[in-house]
């Protein structure tokens, strides 16, 4: 049995999680995911009953009940580099034994849930709608420092993709990953779907050029283009590539839905989008 160092599997002083300061028992099985940490707020005021607020640098974390499920809601601040510690550490608290410091005998399986808000890619897709990612992309290199699963990895759409985007060697290899179907069936089934690129930031890799010159300014022109299995690419944001891919390696179940709040093509921006966002995190609560 695996015994995990303290160089490697970090704690805090109370024995808790070293960045999202949990115990096993403060996590529920079920996990919605917000970006900004004043949205942990929004989701927490439709519970029931909260019997858990921890808080540690970005990473604010609500547990409660609603209508009788209780519900983790939990801060992961922007960017894959921040999901790589958020589903790290979620899925040790639940399948490790933190002060045997050993991997569980017998693993639980996490229903994790993104509602992030995002740019659409597609001239047709209104501000303030919900798209669910039905597949991911990601261009941010983070799956290559890991052992992907054989079955965890959409090879046929790297490969599509990477093809009709002629993409250039010295940007990072994308890989793909499809969400997991029984959230899809449960949560957005009536929610239109798409193929999701996650960035490693929010100019450059997106496309914005500010003062620095992009290394392909044609990225875009291409991405609204392309299609797989009757799916198209539907917008960017910058988390749910480090979601998909660790917490479906990890066997853990995976979603993302998000609330379009600029799109791209029609050159619109939605600066009051909270609306919207309390009914889709109503919706997916609901839905649980």
């Amino acid at each position: 049995m695996n015994h995990f160092k303290a160089s490697e599997l970090t704690l805090a002083n109370d024995g808790s999680l070293y960045h999202i300061r949990l115990f096993p028992d403060e996590l529920a099985d079920n996990v919605i995911l917000v970006g900004d940490p004043k949205r942990v707020n929004i989701v927490s005021d439709f519970f029931d009953t909260i019997e858990v607020k921890k808080e540690n640098r970005e990473i604010v974390t609500h547990t409660g009940t609603y209508k009788g499920k209780r519900i983790t809601a939990m801060s992961t601040g922007m960017g894959v580099d921040n999901l790589d510690i958020v589903i790290t550490e979620l899925d040790a608290c639940r399948n490790i034994n933190l002060k045997e410091r050993t991997q569980n005998p017998k693993l639980s399986t996490l229903n994790l849930i993104r509602l992030g808000t995002t740019g659409a890619m597609q001239k047709s897709m209104d501000i303030n709608s919900f798209i669910c990612s039905q597949y991911v992309i990601g261009i941010d290199g983070m799956m290559w420092f890991y052992k992907s699963k054989a079955n965890v990895m959409e090879e046929k759409l790297q490969k599509d993709f990477v093809e009709f985007m002629r993409w250039n060697a010295p940007l990072p290899t994308p890989y793909a990953v499809k969400c997991s179907e029984e959230l899809v069936q449960k949560i957005a089934f009536d929610m239109p779907k798409g193929i999701t690129v996650t960035a490693p930031g929010f100019y450059g890799p997106q496309g914005r050029e500010i003062r620095l010159p992009l290394y392909d300014n044609t990225i875009n022109d291409r991405l609204p283009e392309f299609a797989y299995n009757d799916y198209k690419i539907t917008n960017y944001e910058m988390e749910t590539s480090s979601l998909y891919c660790l917490g479906k390696n990890l066997g853990h179940n995976v979603l993302t839905i998000c609330n379009v709040i600029a799109n791209r093509y029609q050159g619109t921006f939605a600066n009051d989008y909270h609306e919207s966002m309390s009914r889709l995190i109503q919706t997916v609560l609901d839905r649980i």
